[in-house]
C-alpha cells in the first residue's frame, strides 16, 4: 500500500473481516445502513471504570466559568473520569473548532472564531487554582492563523508560569503546516518543558486518516524543535486499529527515533461515532506489551503502550518514569532534567 492510497469502504471491508478472526463471528455485528462494513464489538479489555466520587461535574463547572475547553471532553477520551477525579486535565486552547477534518477525530471542524485574548489569563488562573504541578496544553489545528497559533501557545505558557512558577508545561501542538519555522521561532521565546506532536498513524494511512496533514512534515517538526532545544524531551503518539500492519507500526517507531523523538505513546483507536473511521481490529494487550518492548529496544526513553493509553494520559507519570521530571511530593513541585 503506497502513501497515496485512499482507503474506501470496499477496501476497508476485507481488512475488517480479517480483524474479526481474533474475536470470532459472534462478537461482530453489522450496523444498519452500512451493509458492507462490519462493526467489531469492543473486547473485554476495552473497559472504562468510573471511580467513586468522580469530580467530572465539578471540574466542568469550573472550566465553563472560565470559558475553557479540554480535549478530554472534545475528543471523547475514555480516561476522562480517572484523570478528572485525580484533578488533572489536558486543556485545549484556540477554541473547539478545527480547520482540518481527520477521519478519526471527534472535534468539530469548520471556520473557527478568532483567538480569545483573555484565554491565557483565564487558563493560568484556573491552573493555579487547581494547584497543578504538571499540565498539558493542546489545540485544534488553526490553519487560518498566520502562525498556526504559536503566539497563543507562547502567551499561555508565559501566563501559566507567571502564576505557577514551579509548574512544568507540556504542549501537544498541531503541525503548523506551512508555518513551521515561524511557529518554532515564536516558541523559542517561551519554550515548554516537553514538546509533543502526534504522528497519529502510519505513513501508508495518512491520506485517508489525516487529510491535510503530511507524515514527513510532522517528523521534521519534531526533529527541528529538538535541534533547537536539545536539552528538552520530545514526544509523539500513534493509534492502532485503523488498518495498519505490525511492520508499518515498527517502521513508524523507527522513523520517530531517527528524528530524535524521546518518548512515544501507543493506544487503541476507538470510533467516536458511525460517521468516523471504522475500527479495523482491536490489538490485544499482549501485542501492546510487545510493541513497548520493541520501542524500548530502539532507544526511546519511555514507551507507554496499551489499549487505553492516550497521548496525554498520565503525562506527568510518563515524564517522571523517563527520568525527565522529578516530583517533590512534600512541596508539590517538579524539577525538569535535561534530555540531551
Amino acid at each position: 500500500m503506497s502513501d497515496s492510497t485512499t482507503l474506501s469502504i470496499p477496501v476497508l471491508a476485507p481488512l475488517i473481516e480479517a480483524g474479526v478472526k481474533q474475536l470470532g463471528a459472534n462478537k461482530v455485528r453489522r450496523r444498519p445502513g452500512f451493509d458492507d462494513v462490519l462493526v467489531l464489538r469492543k473486547p473485554d479489555w476495552i473497559r472504562v471504570s468510573i471511580p467513586s466520587g468522580n469530580a467530572v461535574a465539578t471540574l466542568k463547572s469550573k472550566l465553563r466559568e472560565n470559558h475553557l475547553v479540554t480535549v478530554c471532553e472534545d475528543a471523547g477520551c475514555p480516561n476522562i473520569h480517572e484523570c478528572w477525579n485525580a484533578g488533572t486535565a489536558t486543556f485545549m486552547i484556540l477554541g473547539d473548532v478545527c480547520t482540518r477534518r481527520c477521519s478519526f477525530c471527534q472535534v468539530a471542524s469548520g471556520r473557527p472564531k478568532p483567538p480569545d485574548a483573555k484565554e491565557p489569563d483565564n487558563l493560568a488562573r484556573t491552573i493555579a487554582d487547581m494547584g497543578l504541578r504538571y499540565v498539558v496544553i493542546t489545540s485544534v489545528d488553526r490553519d487560518d492563523l498566520h502562525d498556526g497559533g504559536a503566539q497563543h501557545f507562547a502567551d499561555c505558557i508565559r501566563g501559566i508560569r507567571a502564576l505557577s512558577p514551579t509548574i512544568k508545561v507540556e504542549v501537544l501542538t498541531p503541525d503548523f503546516k506551512g508555518k513551521m519555522d515561524h511557529a518554532l521561532a515564536i516558541l523559542k521565546t517561551a519554550p515548554p518543558d516537553m514538546f509533543n506532536h502526534n504522528l497519529e498513524t502510519v505513513r501508508e494511512l495518512y491520506r485517508n486518516v489525516r487529510p491535510g496533514a503530511d507524515y514527513d512534515w510532522s517528523l521534521q517538526l519534531l526533529q527541528k524543535f529538538k535541534a533547537q532545544h536539545p536539552e528538552l524531551p520530545t514526544k509523539s503518539g500513534i493509534m492502532l486499529g485503523l488498518g495498519e500492519t505490525r511492520e508499518q507500526v515498527e517502521g513508524t517507531l523507527r522513523d520517530l527515533r531517527a528524528h530524535d523523538v524521546n518518548m512515544i505513546t501507543i493506544g487503541q483507536y476507538l470510533r467516536p461515532s458511525p460517521a468516523h473511521h471504522p475500527v479495523i481490529r482491536y490489538w490485544t494487550p499482549e501485542e501492546f506489551l510487545d510493541l513497548k518492548a520493541f520501542g524500548m529496544s530502539l532507544g526511546f526513553a519511555y514507551v507507554a503502550s496499551g489499549p487505553m493509553v492516550r497521548s496525554s494520559y498520565h503525562a506527568d507519570r510518563m515524564a517522571a518514569a523517563a527520568g525527565y521530571v522529578t516530583f517533590d511530593e512534600s512541596k508539590r513541585t517538579a524539577t525538569i532534567a535535561s534530555a540531551s
